[in-house]
């Protein structure tokens, strides 16, 4: 590791209450689910946990209720060596919560409910702006208002700060406030939802991407799943392959993208490479069960990175 970046994160902090069932009920119906599990999540504090996880200093904006799951969230942010101090509990809120639903195969559907992520203001970004101004990278993502995020944006555009935006879950947005981040990255379906066009394919992909270039987004990041994820700019378009391994829960993959992404291009590596290694990092999270709990230290990455290294080279 060459230097250690200092990551902000200023998004969501959600329990997430999984579900584990063979199909998924159709309306009306009610069917027994084979299992379940529940620990902390919402993309923001995901992203923060992979950050840290991956080596960054890193630091957490967010608000939760004064609520059963509140201060044990704020626990689980120290823990992992997170700075909770811009972490604040609200009264009559409830905090952010996300029922997951995983099919045998590994896919998910998620239902986020707000609560105190929605209560997440342009002021409390100010009240932040000290730790802010001493960050390498923002984290942002649309668990929290829209407003603050653009006010996020602008902030890291003043300050020159590099501004990650995970435009997750999708939504309409204002193009021209988007095109100030420094990096874009949806996923297929939050680049079909912003975009308007239709992203099943890799070509659909690069569709969209250039698509997002043309209305000035610098740089572009469309994560692909399985097929990996693909870079643009106004010069360039590289597909960057995933890699092969044996699934048992996709729930946070994209999460664990943008934590290991920004920390290791914070660390120095080309943009290319630090895709790559973010892909291999999200790849191995989804062949454990959980979100937070699914992601690895920087040690086990190194090992395994190694190991996978070392298989291509052997073929």
């Amino acid at each position: 590791m060459s230097r250690q970046p200092r990551i902000a994160v200023v998004g969501s902090a959600n329990v997430d209450l999984v579900t584990f069932t063979d199909k998924f009920p159709v309306a009306g119906e009610t069917i027994f689910g084979e299992d379940f599990d529940m620990g902390f999540g919402g993309k923001g504090a995901n992203q923060a946990v992979a950050a840290r996880l991956c080596g960054a200093e890193v630091s957490m904006v967010a608000r939760l209720g004064a609520d059963l799951f509140g201060p044990p969230t704020i626990k689980n942010f120290e823990s992992f060596g997170i700075d909770a101090s811009h972490v604040r509990l609200l009264e009559g809120v409830s905090s952010g919560v996300a029922p997951i639903f995983v099919e045998s195969s590994g896919q998910n559907r998620i239902l986020v409910v707000k609560g105190a992520n929605d209560r997440l203001m342009p002021a409390d970004v100010d009240l932040a702006a000290p730790m802010l101004k001493q960050a390498d990278c923002i984290i942002l993502q649309f668990e929290i208002p829209l407003e603050t995020v653009y006010y996020t944006i602008r902030f890291a555009r003043a300050n020159g700060i590099t501004c990650i935006l995970n435009p997750a879950p999708g939504q309409a947005v204002d193009l021209d406030e988007v095109a100030r981040t420094a990096y874009f990255i949806p996923n297929e379906s939050e680049a079909e939802t912003i975009s308007g066009r239709p992203v099943r394919s890799v070509d659909d992909a690069r569709t969209c991407a250039r698509h997002f270039v043309e209305r000035g987004i610098p740089k572009v990041i469309i994560t692909l799943g399985g097929n990996g994820a693909l870079f643009a700019t106004k010069d360039e378009m590289a597909l960057i392959p995933a890699h092969a391994v044996e699934t048992k829960d996709t729930s946070g993959a994209g999460d664990a993208f943008i934590g290991s992404f920004a920390t290791f291009l914070g660390e120095g590596l080309p943009e290319k490479d630090a895709i790559a290694r973010a892909c291999l990092y999200a790849s191995l999270s989804t062949t454990k069960v959980g979100t937070q709990k699914s992601f690895i230290s920087r040690a086990e990455f190194e090992t395994l990175e190694a190991a996978v290294k070392a298989r291509v080279s052997t073929r």
